[in-house]
């Protein structure tokens, strides 16, 4: 191969497999080197001068795995597939008809044949046993309908080999909020992850231990007496309206039964008040569902447009005295990365016209991060040290402030995104932290991107990229075994080495290695949603991160989400080591596609 030649066979077997060019049979992509030439040209063709030049600098960024953009742009950039360069969608809130639940499935169905992943909130569908005003039938409650999006999707499944991801949201005071929590206890819903949105005022409920309302608009219901009604800011509806109060709980063992079923990674909690106060976009869209993994919440047809820096490739000297970061190296190349992604918006296809509205709207990025605890492991930085949440810091606010500043530049010479309001883009919660000098460049040139910044979980890239570590995850295991979907359903398993411990061995044979190598098992929670509030505080739209534990650190997850909610973050997922019987033993959650 012309430039990197894969150190494992799942790091190939995933390239060959995954995002290698074929077409009619015959192969299109010699090697890795050719798949980055032809995702370079397809990119720079968005650009209208120097196209030449562009892909040069394009491939430079791709070259040796150094930025690893979203699968599908290198699945789809630059080939004749009729597929969608984005990877995940919300399709927004599942309507309370008929008509509007089939119109939605259609459209999900359709971005799923094209690859992408999506998240929908069934908060709007009344609860399981109301009666249909207009019909007379009695309401199924929104867990039927999980049942059939999942259905659709493996169907879907069963036409290729890539997985259907899928987000469901729920409000936490919707009447079926228990059943939601249960939805997948008992198997099944197996392309669904699932999150609870949880609101300020259901915190305050617990916090002061109280009851806590389930309700549901009042408009479904007709006629008889008036009963009891608060009002609440509803997904669907523009501003709060009444709601009928169906039964009260206390919100103690409403928060007990979330905990009880969480362990097993479904569901998550979003804290959807904070989510749509530091929202960029305040003004002009309510957020109450997100991707498939959680890392961008957004607007009904809204997609995720992703790209993560391999920060393995930005360490010099691992595992010595001289062991050091290359921040200017980093800083150099943000303003290549957002191009590329904003670029990736003008050549995308989109399976359904409003995707394409709503996406050229906003004009989103999801710029992020993978690799970063074996980068902590060749610096010698322990993952839950104070000198490792330092780095975590420093690094993402450089990402901030660089990428914010090249979207800057990029509306001086195209254009603000069509959104833009200057007055009240610059107050959300997250723009207010900007520094003054980014925020004065803002008010004079606009912004060519509402959003910049998004931690993935990366599992599938990173494995690609020979088996760096996923996203922000600790190392999982250092010696695991890979299960890879081949083609007509059969399952193969391969030996994997985490490439932190490869590249030790490389550099001192059978020497004892030093503390900073430690698995995820060995990692508290508490330091692990430590270092996701050093970080989060510079993203934009949000970060996936499972809070993974062993079965001796597995108990209470209320403090954990609790912890969580206090630390400031947007959500939290947990999971408890092998509490799923499909998850192979010593393979990484975080690479079998869950939160």
């Amino acid at each position: 191969m012309a430039r990197t030649a894969f150190t494992n066979a799942v790091s190939e077997r995933i390239w060959d497999q995954r995002y290698r060019y074929r077409a009619g049979g015959k192969v299109l992509d010699a090697d890795p080197e050719a798949s980055w030439w032809r995702v370079a040209r397809a990119l720079a063709g968005a650009e209208p001068t120097a196209q030449a030049s562009w892909a040069e600098r394009f491939h430079a960024l791709l070259a040796d795995f150094v930025f690893l953009p979203g699968g599908r742009i290198l699945a789809g950039a630059g080939t004749r597939h009729r597929v969608t360069l984005f990877n995940c969608f919300v399709m927004g809130v599942v309507p309370d008809s008929l008509a509007g639940i089939l119109a939605l499935l259609r459209e999900s169905a359709l971005t799923l044949q094209q690859g992408g992943g999506i998240g929908c909130d069934f908060s709007a569908l009344r609860p399981a046993g109301l009666p249909a005003p207009s019909s007379g039938n009695v309401a199924t409650g929104p867990v039927s309908f999980l049942h059939l999006w999942d259905d659709v999707a493996k169907n879907i499944q069963s036409l290729g080999e890539r997985r259907s991801a899928m987000m469901a949201t729920l409000r936490c005071d919707h009447p079926d909020i228990l059943e939601f929590i249960d939805a997948k206890r008992g198997g099944g819903l197996g392309n669904f992850n699932l999150s609870v949105q949880i609101t300020a005022e259901f915190m305050q409920a617990l916090e002061q231990n109280s009851e806590w309302a389930l309700v549901f608009p009042a408009s479904a219901w007709s006629g008889g007496t008036s009963p009891e009604t608060v009002m609440r800011r509803w997904p669907g509806q523009a501003q709060p309206v009444a709601c009928r109060v169906v039964r009260r709980l206390p919100a103690h063992s409403l928060w007990q039964a979330l905990a009880a079923a969480a362990g097993s990674g479904d569901p998550g909690v979003l804290f959807v008040d904070r989510i749509n106060a530091e929202n960029n976009l305040w003004y002009d869209e309510y957020l109450s569902a997100t991707n498939p993994c959680g890392e961008v919440p957004l607007p009904a047809y809204g997609a995720c447009n992703l790209g993560s820096f391999n920060l393995t490739a930005f360490v010099r000297a691992p595992f010595t005295q001289q062991a050091a970061f290359d921040f200017e190296r980093l800083r150099s190349l943000v303003p290549l990365a957002v191009r590329f992604l904003d670029d990736a918006i003008e050549i995308s296809r989109f399976p359904v016209a409003l995707q394409a509205q709503t996406v050229r709207r906003s004009r989103r990025l999801g710029l992020g991060i993978t690799g970063f605890a074996d980068t902590l492991i060749m610096l010698g930085l322990h993952y839950a040290s104070e000198a490792a949440r330092t780095f975590a810091s420093r690094l993402m606010q450089l990402l901030r402030d660089e990428a914010y500043v090249a979207s800057i530049s990029l509306a001086g010479e195209r254009g603000a995104f069509p959104s833009f309001d200057r007055e009240r883009y610059l107050r959300s919660g997250f723009t207010r932290r900007l520094p003054e000098s980014i925020r004065q460049g803002i008010a004079a040139h606009g912004m060519r991107n509402s959003h910049l910044l998004a931690i993935a979980p990366t599992g599938t890239i990173s494995l690609l990229a020979n088996n760096i570590s996923s996203g922000i995850e600790p190392v999982f295991d250092y010696h695991v075994r890979r299960r890879i979907h081949m083609g007509g359903g059969a399952i193969e398993d391969y030996p994997l080495t985490d490439y932190a411990w490869r590249l030790w061995q490389a550099h001192a044979g059978d020497a004892q290695p030093g503390a900073a190598f430690v698995t995820a098992s060995q990692l508290p929670a508490a330091s692990q949603l430590a270092m996701l509030a050093a970080l989060q505080p510079f993203v934009d739209n949000a970060i996936s991160k499972t809070i993974n534990l062993s079965h001796a650190q597995a108990s209470g997850f209320e403090g954990l989400f609790l912890e969580a909610y206090r630390l400031g973050l947007k959500g939290c997922t947990v999971y408890k080591t092998e509490s799923r019987r499909d998850v192979i033993k010593a393979v990484d959650p975080g690479l079998a596609g869950m939160r």
